[in-house]
C-alpha cells in the first residue's frame, strides 16, 4: 500500500516529509517524490526505487518550502519508474494518491477529447487534471473538492495543494486510510499514525467519504453531505521512535526474535497469570448462543483463520467457516442471523477485509476484529476489537503478528468452549498452562543453535519446494511456503499432506526439498506414510518433529529439527517459528530484499 504525507506549517517541510516516508517503508513501495511550494511556484523531486535514491536527488538541488507533500508508491497502473512516481502535477496542482480510480480510463478518454494528453501511466494524473480544470474554472478549493469528488470513482487517499492556494492541503479518503495530525502552529497528514507520531502524537483520524480543507492552524473536515463535522482528536499508541533493527540484519530477523516477548504480553493482556482466569472484551452477544462463526481474512491472516478454525470447531463446538477477504462478498455466502463475523488484519486496512466486513455487517452480522492497530479503521468499524500486543510490524512478511493472531485466537476458542461447556475446566487448564510455557519454548529455539545453514543453502538452490502437514498443522505448512515465496522468490506450495496422492505427487522428482511439519499427534501416523511416499520418489525430507517424531522418522529425514514436545493444540503455534527461520535464511542465501520483497506491500 502506498505511503502518503503532507506537512504544511512555517517551518521547512522537505527533510520531515523525507522522515516521515521513511517510517512509512514497511507498507512496501518501488518508487517515492516529494513536492512543496514555493513563492506560489510547485517543485517536485522523484526517484525510483528506494528512499536512499530520491534521498540522493534531493541533496542534488534545493527544494524548499512550508507546504509538501510526499509519496511512496507501490505500482499499480504503470511500471515502477521516475515518470510514474507521485507526486503528478498539472498546472498549478500537485496530488498524491493511495488507491484506485476506478472510472479513470473514462476520465482520460473525456481529457483527450479535449486534447488534454495524460504524461503517464498511472490512474492518478487524471485527479490533478480534474483539480486544475476545475480551479482553472474559477472554482475554490472548497468548491473544487466537491466537484472532484463527485467526479471520481473507486477507493482512495488524496493529498492535492496548489500554487494559487498555498496556505492549504486538501485531503480526501474513500477505503483508504488518512489521518491527521495537530500541532503548534502546523498540521501533518498521513497514511497512519506510526507515519506521523514523532511530530505529533495528537491524531484526529478522517473516516470514509470524509475530505478536509488543512491550514497550518486547523482542519476544517466535511462529510459526504459535506457537512462541517468533528472528529475526535486522539492521543496516538503509536510509538514515536524510528523503528530501528538494532542487532539484526534485518526487522523480519528481529521481528522473529521478539516472538517470545510479544506472545508474552499478547497471553497477558487475555489471562491473568495467577488466578488463570481470561478476561476477553464483552461481545454483543452470547458464545452460548452462537450457530456460527464465519472467519474472513488475507494472506498470513487467513492461514491463522484456517488453524482458528479447528480450534473453534473442536474445542468450542461452533460451526466455523473461514473465507478469503478477497473472495467473500463476491461468492454471495450464506449468513445466518445472529452469526458472527471475525476479520483478521495485522495492520486493519487491509481493502478486501474491511470491505468484506462492511458486507457482513451489512448483512446483520456481529462484527469482531482481531487487530495490531487498534486505530485502524477495521477496529473502528467493529463492535468488538481484540487486539494483538505485537507492536509495529515493519517487515512486509509477517511473523510476530501472526503468532500473536493465534495465542489470541486459541485463548478465545479455549474460553468459549468453557462458557459452552464443551470443555472441561481441566482440559482448559492443560491447554492455557501450556500456552503461558510457550514463550520459554519459542527462546528454547533459539537458543539451540540450530543448523539452519545447510538446509537453506540447499533450498535456495532449488527450483521447487513443497510443504506438507496435516490436521491442525496443515495452514502451517501452506503459511510455511507462503513464507518462502514472499522473501526468497522461489516456488513453493504448501499441501495437506494426504492430498499429494491425489494429485501434487506428480511435483515430485528426485532431490525436490519436502518440507514435513510433523508433530507427534493424533495425525502422526498419516503424516509418517506421506512422508515415505514422498521419499519413493527421490524426495530429500526437512523433518520438523518432537522426540517420539524424530526417533520414528530420523532415519528417512536428510535434515531433522527438533522441536519441544507441547500440547497437540498448541502445535501451529510453535512450529510457525521453524518455517518462519527457513524462509528467512534461505533468502539470505540468495540475498534478497527480504524486508521489502518486490512487487510486495505490507496491506493492500
Amino acid at each position: 500500500m502506498c505511503g502518503i504525507v503532507g506537512i504544511i506549517g512555517t517551518e521547512s517541510v522537505t527533510q520531515r516529509i523525507l522522515a516521515a516516508l521513511k517510517r512509512l517503508e514497511y507498507r512496501g513501495y518501488d518508487s517515492a517524490g516529494i513536492s512543496t511550494i514555493n513563492k506560489q511556484k510547485i517543485a517536485r523531486c522523484r526517484a525510483a526505487g528506494k528512499l536512499s535514491n530520491l534521498e540522493q536527488e534531493l541533496n542534488n538541488g534545493t527544494l524548499s518550502g512550508t507546504i509538501g507533500i510526499g509519496h511512496t508508491r507501490w505500482a499499480t497502473h504503470g511500471v515502477p519508474n521516475v515518470e510514474n512516481a507521485h507526486p503528478h502535477v498539472a498546472g498549478k496542482v500537485a496530488v498524491v494518491h493511495n488507491g484506485i480510480i476506478e472510472n479513470y480510463q473514462q476520465l482520460k478518454e473525456e481529457f483527450a477529447d479535449k486534447g488534454v494528453l495524460m504524461q503517464t501511466e498511472t490512474d492518478t494524473e487524471v485527479v490533478a487534471h480534474l483539480a486544475s480544470q476545475y480551479l482553472e474554472a474559477g472554482m475554490q478549493p472548497t468548491e473544487m473538492m466537491q466537484a472532484l469528488l463527485s467526479k471520481i470513482r473507486g477507493a482512495f487517499a488524496l493529498l492535492i495543494m496548489t500554487a494559487d492556494h498555498p496556505d492549504v492541503l486538501l485531503a480526501a479518503r474513500k477505503s483508504s486510510p488518512l489521518a491527521i495530525a495537530h500541532g503548534d502552529g502546523e498540521m501533518f497528514l498521513g497514511s497512519d499514525a506510526l507515519a506521523l507520531a514523532h511530530l505529533s502524537r495528537k491524531i484526529s483520524y478522517l473516516e470514509d467519504g470524509d475530505w478536509a480543507i488543512i491550514t497550518k492552524d486547523e482542519a476544517k473536515i466535511y462529510n459526504l453531505e459535506n457537512e462541517v463535522i468533528d472528529r475526535p482528536i486522539l492521543i496516538t499508541e503509536a510509538s514515536d521512535k524510528t523503528p530501528d533493527k538494532g542487532k539484526y540484519r534485518h526487522y523480519m530477523e528481529k521481528e522473529i526474535h521478539e516472538q517470545p516477548e510479544v506472545i508474552g504480553y499478547t497471553l497477558a493482556s487475555y489471562r491473568n497469570p495467577t488466578t488463570g482466569k481470561i478476561t476477553l472484551p464483552d461481545f454483543a452477544f452470547s458464545p452460548l448462543k452462537l450457530p456460527k462463526l464465519t472467519i474472513v481474512a488475507a494472506g498470513t491472516s487467513f492461514y491463522a483463520g484456517m488453524v482458528a478454525k479447528y480450534w473453534f470447531e473442536k474445542l468450542a463446538r461452533i460451526p466455523t467457516e473461514v473465507d478469503i477477504a478477497s473472495e467473500f462478498r463476491y461468492r454471495n455466502p450464506v449468513l445466518i442471523e445472529n452469526g458472527a463475523s471475525l476479520f483478521i488484519s495485522q495492520s486493519g486496512e487491509s481493502l478486501d477485509t474491511l470491505m468484506a466486513q462492511r458486507y457482513a455487517r451489512d448483512n446483520g452480522q456481529n462484527i469482531i476484529s482481531l487487530v495490531n492497530v487498534p486505530e485502524s479503521t477495521i477496529a473502528r468499524e467493529s463492535d468488538t476489537v481484540l487486539r494483538t500486543l505485537a507492536g509495529p510490524e515493519i517487515s512486509v512478511a509477517s511473523t510476530k503478528a501472526f503468532t500473536t493472531q493465534l495465542i489470541t485466537l486459541l485463548t478465545m476458542a479455549v474460553h468459549w468452549g468453557q462458557l459452552r461447556g464443551t470443555l472441561s475446566d481441566e482440559m482448559a487448564s492443560s491447554i492455557m498452562d501450556n500456552l503461558t510455557e510457550m514463550p520459554s519454548l519459542l527462546a528454547a529455539i533459539f537458543s539451540d543453535d540450530l543448523d539452519w545453514g545447510s538446509v537453506s543453502k540447499e533450498l535456495a538452490s532449488s527450483r521447487d519446494v513443497i510443504y506438507l502437514g496435516r490436521g491442525i498443522n496443515f495452514p502451517i505448512a501452506l503459511e510455511g511456503a507462503l513464507k518462502l515465496k514472499e522473501v526468497s522468490y522461489i516456488h513453493a506450495e504448501g499441501y495437506a499432506a494426504g492430498e499429494m496422492k491425489h494429485g501434487p505427487i506428480a511435483l515430485l522428482e528426485k532431490g525436490v526439498p519436502v518440507v514435513m511439519v510433523a508433530p507427534h499427534d493424533e495425525w502422526f501416523e498419516k503424516t509418517s506414510s506421506n512422508l515415505k511416499e514422498a521419499l519413493a520418489r527421490g524426495a530429500r525430507v526437512v523433518l520438523l518433529s518432537d522426540d517420539k517424531g524424530i526417533e520414528k522418522l530420523h532415519e528417512a529425514a536428510t535434515w531433522v529439527f527438533r522441536m519441544p514436545e507441547v500440547h497437540q493444540m498448541l502445535t501451529p503455534i510453535l512450529y510457525s517459528l521453524p518455517v518462519q527461520l527457513l524462509a528467512y535464511h534461505t533468502a539470505r542465501q540468495k540475498g534478497t530484499e527480504i524486508d521489502q520483497p518486490r512487487n510486495l506491500a505490507k496491506s493492500v
